[in-house]
């Protein structure tokens, strides 16, 4: 077999994965509630509730959790592949797919790439319930979608880390565990739903380590200038870095298990 069949064999592989991946989130409903439902009640619990405390009302609230809901959702979105991956291992039927004629990583590839829909399906969610709010970014609509790629770009590049847990990770359930514990301390120890000043002085360091504060401070840069601001580069190199880092060793746990 020659390279270029080769290839072509891999994509059509990886695309038959990422199809079947998703036919099985659609056979499954729960699947979806944390890319739909979860960044939808978010965002009208944090709003409504919190909006006017913390900025005086619910328009004046929302350019600062827009981004953040977003963020969060992302993460989200991103785990899920890892407590899937885990579960497919369990039951088996990665061993029937080594006895298909089919390229070795496709079952890998196929997932990771089917995950982009779901992180596609969470941003539309997150900043479509943030326009009923009454969302009105000055950059305009087309920032907003430069924004939302950014997001979905760093939510995969996350993916290949939650890959690598489900790997690992002794169950599907501790997968989920650990990721829902990851979620909520990168999303609120940031400054996703209230300014970093207001938090005591140990948290406001923790807080400015924090990678999710980067991103969201990039993307909350965007939708104010529309343009591409220096933290949306690092972000963006940073999600580089961690396709580069943690691809390779995905691909060796996988191959390993």
């Amino acid at each position: 077999m020659d390279v270029q069949t080769h290839r072509g064999n891999l994509i059509m592989n990886t695309a038959t994965m990422a199809y079947r991946n998703l036919l099985k989130t659609l056979h499954n409903p729960d699947r979806f509630m944390d890319v739909i439902i979860q960044p939808v009640m978010f965002m009208l619990l944090f709003g409504y509730l919190f909006g006017g405390a913390i900025a005086g009302g619910v328009s004046a609230y929302l350019p600062t959790i827009v981004p953040g809901i977003l963020i969060q959702t992302m993460l989200s979105a991103a785990s899920g592949s890892g407590s899937q991956i885990r579960e497919d291992l369990d039951s088996g039927v990665f061993d029937r797919f080594k006895s298909l004629p089919m390229a070795h990583i496709a079952p890998l590839a196929g997932q990771l790439f089917a995950d982009v829909l779901r992180l596609l399906v969470a941003a539309v969610a997150s900043l479509a319930t943030g326009y009923l709010m009454g969302w009105n970014p000055a950059a305009g609509l087309g920032w907003v979608i430069v924004s939302a790629v950014l997001a979905i770009f760093t939510g995969w590049a996350l993916s290949w880390m939650f890959a690598l847990l489900g790997l690992l990770a002794k169950s599907a359930t501790t997968v989920q565990s650990f990721s829902m514990i990851l979620m909520m301390g990168l999303s609120f120890m940031s400054n996703a739903f209230i300014p970093i000043k207001t938090l005591p002085k140990f948290m406001q360091v923790i807080a400015n380590l924090n990678p999710v504060t980067y991103v969201i401070t990039a993307i909350r840069q965007i939708l104010a200038t529309g343009s591409l601001t220096h933290e949306a580069l690092l972000v963006f190199v940073f999600g580089i870095g961690i396709v580069v880092v943690f691809a390779p060793l995905t691909v060796w746990a996988y191959n390993r298990n």
